[in-house]
């Protein structure tokens, strides 16, 4: 296993890198016409399912629409080619930015009406494709197609056969090198967040709406592309190439070779145009085959050849004993002293109904850096409601929620993150397929910003926060003890561990304002202790915290301040001492008389 060693230590990326250099020169190697151009249509279906996987595989939408941007891309080239605009890099140019133009058109009402809203809205655009082509058909062709191209040029010279191949295959490995470069950066994982849970994601200040519509609209700019390059390919579009069949083939390639995965669009695609496309029998009964492919494809091959290389790379490594070297985080783990510089919450009046429920009535709460604040009440008196207030899911009736000299009931949960706030979770929530190390990154998100063409052109920008990512992430692993796992997948930690996970990422942007949300729920005694004592560092360090804890032993141990909530109001305030012997808390929160206490 002595070679596998040596191959773990070359850079993941030089492999698909070596095989598109191979791919490209193929044909030299005596390949006929017939394999060439299919290698041609499965590099260009390839860039069409890569923008599926961006946004279902990774943002976790489910779009059809593809096969409508990959329309316009084609129809936008050809177009221009009739008219004597024949360069192909302008052509590529045009077809994009058309096809991200569509997307984002079609993709802002759809989102915003939520749930299934943008499946269906896409679905429907692809079936629209045959009519808007007949209402244009003076210009398009119609149903008889677009004729009249001519073959395109690049720098002024017309380009052959052989060298439009090569064209079609650097034009897909420099959009798969920008698909890498995205999604394994801190924006990949923020989609990969959004895909798990929108509520997690807004509470780490990602924008729900706008990311999902990023994802959406960048997925559609290989559709344009690979538009773009095949009308090119035999200088004739039909309608028949952009039907309802072509978009099921394009989600039985992103299933089969793995929606969450850069690689497995071209796997699939190579698959799909290689296989069922070259039957002559398939294609007379192609949806039907595709339906039952996508019900049983979709349970036998969960995650798509992808997850089972992945898992074979796994073994591999095991076997070989080789594990990735332990990361390390600068001088000085521990969180100091006055290390975050928490602010003043104030909650004034604040009311909120459900329906005839009257959830919360008039609280009045008010909360110090440098202080855990806790809050108690038996279940229904509004301790989730008042935290998910003060977090921006809910909005308030009346009242005002005050952090600083800054309103907070007027801002959405993003907003309310960007503004200093983070929490965790009654349970814990932690996206599946990130490393430890990954998952505590996401909390940094809104700190350090850096954009996604930063990102996917490597500026100095993307290597400064992702050095910062990384050695802050590392700081506080050290501090909950788990750094020796940050490479271990982060949704297979105990619970006790996922919960140290989860306060490591609320804790590592040094929030103004921390939410513990029932966080020693479903821990030993052992894991108590040391949670208690990690939030007295995170208290010693200046943090603003709320605690929200039915552990009444581990409140009193904990907390500066103690607010008790029943039936929506604040019924008793102050400090462990008053609380343990207050009478009505006594009896409303612990059920214990006063007779009985006096015994």
């Amino acid at each position: 296993m002595g070679m596998w060693l040596v191959i773990r230590r070359i850079p993941s990326w030089v492999f698909p890198l070596a095989l598109g250099v191979l791919l490209i020169f193929l044909p030299m190697l005596g390949l006929d016409y017939g394999t060439t151009r299919n290698l041609q249509l499965a590099c260009i279906l390839a860039l069409v399912v890569s923008g599926l996987n961006l946004s279902l595989g990774y943002a976790g939408e489910l779009a059809m629409g593809q096969a409508a941007m990959y329309a316009a891309g084609a129809y936008v080239a050809g177009l221009m080619s009739v008219h004597g605009h024949t360069d192909l890099f302008l052509q590529i140019i045009v077809a994009s930015a058309v096809a991200l133009v569509v997307g984002v058109v079609t993709g802002i009402p759809a989102l915003r009406l939520g749930s299934w809203s943008l499946a269906m809205t896409s679905f429907f655009l692809v079936l629209l494709i045959p009519d808007v082509l007949s209402i244009f058909s003076v210009q398009t062709g119609g149903q008889n197609g677009l004729t009249g191209m001519v073959p395109a040029t690049l720098f002024g010279g017309t380009i052959s056969t052989e060298a439009f191949y090569i064209v079609v295959v650097v034009v897909m490995i420099a959009w798969f090198a920008v698909f890498r470069n995205l999604v394994v950066s801190r924006h990949g994982v923020a989609f990969r967040t959004l895909k798990q849970s929108p509520i997690l994601a807004s509470a780490q200040g990602i924008s729900v709406y706008r990311m999902k519509l990023t994802a959406f609209a960048i997925g559609a700019i290989p559709a344009g592309l690979a538009g773009a390059l095949f009308a090119n390919l035999d200088l004739y579009i039909s309608p028949l190439s952009f039907s309802f069949t072509i978009a099921m083939t394009v989600l039985a390639a992103s299933i089969l070779g793995g929606s969450a995965s850069v690689y497995g669009a071209f796997a699939g695609a190579l698959i799909m145009q290689f296989g069922p496309n070259q039957s002559t029998e398939f294609q007379d009964y192609a949806l039907i085959f595709y339906g039952i492919f996508l019900i049983v494809g979709g349970v036998l091959l969960s995650g798509g050849l992808a997850k089972y290389a992945k898992l074979g790379i796994a073994k591999l490594d095991r076997m070989a004993g080789w594990a990735p070297p332990t990361p390390t985080a600068r001088p000085g783990d521990a969180l100091p002293e006055q290390a975050i510089a928490g602010e003043k919450l104030v909650v004034s009046g604040l009311e909120k109904s459900f329906g005839g429920n009257k959830a919360l009535n008039g609280v009045e709460l008010t909360a110090l850096p440098g202080q855990i604040t806790a809050l108690i009440g038996p279940n229904g008196s509004g301790k989730t409601t008042l935290m998910n207030m003060i977090g921006g899911f809910y909005r308030s009736d009346a009242g005002v929620i005050r952090l600083g000299d800054g309103e907070l009931q007027t801002l959405t949960s993003d907003a309310v993150a960007r503004r200093g706030v983070a929490r965790t979770f009654q349970t814990p929530n932690i996206p599946e397929e990130i490393t430890v190390l990954e998952a505590v990154q996401t909390g940094r998100y809104t700190t350090d910003r850096v954009s996604m063409l930063a990102s996917i052109l490597r500026l100095p920008k993307y290597w400064k926060v992702k050095h910062e990512d990384h050695f802050e992430a590392m700081r506080v692993l050290e501090l909950v003890g788990l750094a020796e796992q940050a490479h271990e997948k982060a949704s297979d930690l105990p619970l006790g561990n996922r919960r140290l996970l989860e306060l490591a990422r609320a804790v590592v942007a040094r929030p103004g304002l921390l939410l513990l949300d029932e966080i020693a729920s479903g821990l030993d005694e052992h894991e108590i202790v040391r949670l208690a004592e990690l939030v007295r560092q995170i208290r010693a360090a200046g943090s603003t915290v709320v605690l929200v804890e039915h552990n009444f032993d581990l409140v009193l141990k904990l907390s500066d301040v103690i607010y008790v909530l029943a039936q929506g109001q604040v019924i008793a305030e102050g400090t462990p001492d008053e609380i343990e012997t207050n009478p009505r808390v006594l009896t409303e929160y612990l059920g214990i008389s006063v007779e009985e206490v006096s015994s």
